[in-house]
Order: structure tokens, then C-alpha cells, then sequence
């Protein structure tokens, strides 16, 4: 009786496991894809996540550090991913197959999500190198970002736009951002393009030790990129120590963006707790003050999610 009665134990505990296993399995794991470690997107990231796991049951949220916003699309669009933080120029480029941009053929499986918050391009130099325009850049030792983010194609087109091509340059890094920071305030490199919010915390470093400089991109610079993603914008005087005035230069939107198998029903919680939450994510970092569900469909250049679009129409944006 007594071995009976451990075996019938034995059997229940077994399928208790088994049970457990199972809806393990069967729980829905959502990936946000970031970009480096040590820019805004990742932590930003990382809010999001513990946003969403507090506010959706049954769903399983992780973060993932990536090359940037080419990288994130290429992943989203494999399946490998399920919410990416993209720049605007890069997401129309990978919805029209623009093979200069990285991308062999169009991404059709994105779905727009939010616009978040506008971007800056920050060209800054050493003092040391005397580049005080971006002509002067030429025959400098110059970082664009790394090669798959969206730092390194606003880099691009910048230089176009100023004509200037990689060959004027005395050497093209593609280190990530806060590494190309580090050797432009060392002195390995003269000058670095980085596209990122306000206040970035390695670009206040640089500025504060008082070795680099801003270098302005001028507002017909910008229209000549011919691009509705990029317009002049400035970073205002006294956004980082040691800068003075506002300088002009390009700014981008950062836009969130899924795949179009991700279900509706996720979707529309991933984007209701967004903007529920949104004062959570100004915690993580000053420039969430911008994301906004007002401004949420503005320059959003691919069709909404239907999740997505359920929470416009349920809040009075669209009909």
C-alpha cells in the first residue's frame, strides 16, 4: 500500500512538472531591441520592460543590446525580436529596400507602434584639431558610429549634404558611441557623429572636461539631405556644460516599431501601459518628456499595428 501510495505521489509530482513545463513553454516572450549599452534606448529599454511586465500578465519581457536601429529592423523583421526602437530615416529605408542603407530588399513585415522623441545629431571635435565647420572635417580622423545604427547613416548623409565623401576623410572609424566619445577626448580620433537624445550622459562627460566642441550643421545642410525625416532643429544653449550657445543642427525622430505577427491584443497593451506609464520612462531619462500620445502618429512613415491602431481609436485620434 505504502509503495503504491509513493508511486501515486511520484505520478502526480510528475505531472505537476510537467504541467509547469508546459505553460512555461506556452508563455508569450516579448524582446525589445535596443541598441548599445551605454546610449538611451537601452535603458530606455529596460523601463519599458519593467513597465510591461507589471502591467501584462503572461508575458515574459526582455531587453536586448543591438548595433542600433538597421540591426533592430533586420531583426524584427526575422522574426527575431518583437518591439525595436528605430531612427525615422532608417525604418522608410528599410520599408523601401534602400540598399545603400543596409537593406538587400523591403522589410514589409514592420508595423508601426509610437513616435517617441526627436534625436540630435551631435558632431562634436576635439579643440585640438582646430574643425570648427563641417568643412574642416576634411582629412580628419573622423567616427561615424557603428555600421549598423542609425548614427552612421545620418552621419552619411550628412556628409553628402555638406559634399563630402568618405574619401575626404583621413580615416572612417565605426567605434560604438561612447567609444568613439573616449578616443575623440583622448586625441585617437579628431571628431565623432552621434545621434542621440539630449543630455546624453557620455556626451555631458565630454563636454564638461572642456577638450571638445560642438560643430554646427547648418539648416541648409539639412534641407539639402531631402529627406522628411531629418529637419533643422538645435540643441539649446546650456544643455551640456561647457556649451554656451545653441547649436543648429539635424534632428530625427526615434519611432517604436513590431512586426505585423505579433498579436493585436499584445500590441494594444504594449501601447496603452506605453503611454499610461510614460512618466515612468521620464525617470529613465529627460527626454521621455516628449513621448506623448498626442504626438504619437506623427512621422510615423509604415502602417500601424492593428493593436496599435485599437488603442488610437479607443483614445479619439483616429476613427
Amino acid at each position: 500500500m505504502k509503495i503504491a501510495c509513493r508511486a501515486l505521489v511520484g505520478l502526480l509530482a510528475l505531472l505537476c512538472a510537467c504541467v509547469a513545463a508546459e505553460a512555461r513553454a506556452a508563455e508569450t516572450v516579448v524582446t525589445i531591441l535596443t541598441a548599445t549599452t551605454g546610449g538611451i534606448w537601452y535603458p530606455l529599454g529596460g523601463a519599458l520592460s519593467s513597465i510591461y511586465s507589471k502591467a501584462i500578465k503572461g508575458v515574459s519581457f526582455t531587453v536586448q543590446a543591438t548595433q542600433g536601429s538597421v540591426e533592430n529592423l533586420r531583426l524584427l523583421e526575422s522574426g527575431d525580436g518583437e518591439l525595436a526602437f528605430t531612427l525615422a530615416d532608417t525604418l522608410t529605408d528599410a520599408w523601401t529596400g534602400n540598399k545603400d542603407a543596409g537593406f538587400s530588399a523591403q522589410l514589409v513585415r514592420l508595423r508601426g507602434v509610437a513616435r517617441l522623441y526627436p534625436n540630435y545629431v551631435h558632431l562634436y571635435a576635439s579643440k585640438e584639431s582646430g574643425i570648427k565647420t563641417l568643412a574642416d572635417i576634411k582629412g580628419k580622423r573622423v567616427s561615424l558610429g557603428p555600421e549598423q545604427s542609425g548614427s552612421a547613416l545620418n552621419a552619411a548623409a550628412v556628409l553628402k549634404a555638406a559634399s563630402l565623401t568618405f574619401d575626404d576623410l583621413a580615416k572612417v572609424d565605426h567605434a560604438s558611441l561612447v567609444n568613439s566619445a573616449r578616443m575623440v577626448g583622448q586625441g585617437a580620433l579628431d571628431a565623432a557623429f552621434s545621434t542621440v537624445g539630449l543630455g546624453t550622459e557620455y556626451v555631458r562627460h565630454l563636454l564638461y572636461s572642456g577638450k571638445v566642441t560642438f560643430v554646427p550643421i547648418p539648416p541648409e545642410v539639412v534641407a539639402k539631405i531631402c529627406n522628411p525625416a531629418y529637419v533643422a532643429g538645435t540643441i539649446p544653449a546650456g544643455t551640456y556644460d561647457g556649451q554656451p550657445a545653441e547649436v543648429p543642427t539635424a534632428a530625427v525622430m526615434t519611432l517604436l516599431v513590431t512586426r505585423e505577427a505579433v498579436s493585436d491584443d499584445l500590441v494594444y497593451l504594449m501601447t496603452k501601459s506605453l503611454f499610461d506609464h510614460s512618466d515612468l520612462l521620464v525617470q529613465t531619462n529627460p527626454v521621455a518628456k516628449d513621448i506623448g500620445v498626442a504626438k504619437a502618429l506623427s512621422g510615423l512613415p509604415i502602417p500601424r499595428h492593428p493593436g496599435a491602431q485599437r488603442y488610437y481609436r479607443e483614445v479619439g485620434l483616429v476613427k
